[in-house]
């Protein structure tokens, strides 16, 4: 059941930082963030300034060839996953995907349609549109 959305628009990549804000501002004590959105919407660029909001000072990297990627941020681990290349839901199973998803940790996921049955029942979906013009759209919604 949907608790609460909000929409934001942004008018360059130059405001991510705005957006990432906005989110943890929406978001609140969540750490599961499920990012919808199709290929070059700007999930991973998004997540790079979200991942600098949390303190995180590393450089963060798609995980699609690793699957996921750990980042110390502070006191806290941010996990990034991105599921694409999965063929499988038991590809997540065998990685142990539940350690990291009730860790206590952020977890970002990129294209969690892919494990649908396996995701928690309490996340902040985020889903990023892009236009020709650089906009990017975005919906959040408290799951």
């Amino acid at each position: 059941m949907t608790r609460s959305q909000t929409n934001l628009t942004i008018e360059s990549i130059t405001q991510l930082d705005f957006a990432a804000r906005s989110l943890l501002n929406f978001a609140g004590e969540q750490k599961i963030f499920l990012f919808y959105g199709n290929m070059g919407a700007g999930k991973t660029t998004f997540i790079k300034e979200l991942c600098a909001q949390l303190g995180v000072k590393e450089s963060v990297t798609s995980p699609t060839f690793s699957i996921v990627n750990e980042y110390e941020a502070g006191n806290s681990r941010v996990f990034h996953f991105d599921f694409y290349r999965l063929k499988n839901q038991e590809e997540a199973l065998d990685m142990g995907y539940e350690e990291y998803f009730y860790s206590g940790d952020y977890c970002l996921i990129e294209w969690p349609e892919k494990i649908s049955d396996l995701l928690p029942l309490n996340y902040t979906k985020v889903t990023i549109q892009a236009d020709a013009s650089q906009k990017r759209y975005f919906n959040f919604e408290s799951i």
